[in-house]
């Protein structure tokens, strides 16, 4: 969905959409555009998507998970891409300091009970032994006759 679109949405429909409040959503963009303007006096190419809708994009995929891929094809971007948009609009939010989540401890020291664990069963990358001649044993010729 474009932010053109979402904007049209009432304000529980957008939280449901996004997982922040509309007032949340404008204090975002606001950061945002402070970096994206010093990074446009930096110089470098233009980018395809306004800033509003960069925003839109890492919150969808923060709250659906959907791969880069498919994020990618609904925005007109190639994963790489869209992989490079979430990266940074994550980290100009979290070092502007004024939005974060909750830390290990403050999660551990709330009083809800945990009832269900879920388990990140992603494909990660497994070390597995060379094939080489030493890692077999060799028979001594004069034993094999």
């Amino acid at each position: 969905m474009r932010y053109a679109d979402a904007l049209d949405l009432n304000n529980e429909k957008f939280r449901r959409l996004t997982g922040v409040k509309k007032p949340t959503f404008q204090k975002m963009v606001q950061v945002l555009d402070k970096a994206h303007v010093l990074k446009k006096a930096k110089g470098g190419r233009p980018n395809t998507l306004q800033v509003p809708e960069m925003l839109l994009m890492t919150l969808e995929y923060l709250r659906e998970y959907r791969t880069y891929f498919h994020i990618g094809a609904s925005y007109g971007l190639s994963e790489s891409n869209a992989y490079q948009v979430i990266r940074r609009v994550e980290d100009t939010l979290v070092k502007s300091g004024e939005f974060a989540l909750p830390g290990k401890k403050a999660l551990a020291a709330s009083s809800n009970k945990i009832e269900v664990i879920l388990v990140d069963a992603t494909e990660t990358p497994v070390q597995r032994p060379k094939k080489n001649k030493n890692g077999t044993t060799r028979a001594r010729k004069s034993g094999t006759r």
